[in-house]
């Protein structure tokens, strides 16, 4: 299992606001790069997206902890399963905010997409950030 660890941003609404926002996946566009995303796709508890020159993924909303924590889970349409839980926790009535993917990715395919998807956690981190 290959974990992948966004870093921590500082979100500018409290633990509720921040919660409802991830919990609609409609939203999950505003976090992503646009010039690096197509094909988007969404309802309220899935998205879909290509990323460019690579793979389609699909999320689906999976579970949640009002306020603390939501966990999305890989579709049928992604390249190989993962989870990813979005840690929220209270900071002076703002938000702490911190993505964890668990992959089950084999170590060839580790090589080549590990370094992008950090790339890709730590871009949704700083757009979560800049959100409110």
């Amino acid at each position: 299992m290959t974990r992948i660890e966004s870093k921590k941003v500082l979100v500018s609404a409290s633990p509720e606001q921040t919660f409802a926002f991830l919990s609609d996946m409609n939203n999950i566009i505003h976090l992503l790069p646009e010039d690096k995303i197509s094909n988007w796709q969404s309802d309220e508890k899935y998205c879909s997206f290509k990323i460019q020159n690579a793979y389609t993924i699909s999320l689906e909303f999976k579970e949640s902890t009002p306020h603390s924590s939501i966990t999305y889970s890989s579709g049928s349409g992604s390249p190989f399963a993962f989870t990813l839980n979005v840690s929220l926790t209270e900071v002076d009535g703002k938000t702490e905010a911190q993505q964890i993917c668990d992959a089950n990715i084999n170590p060839f395919l580790e090589m080549m997409v590990k370094g992008p998807l950090t790339n890709l956690f730590d871009y949704m981190a700083d757009k979560l950030g800049k959100q409110f």
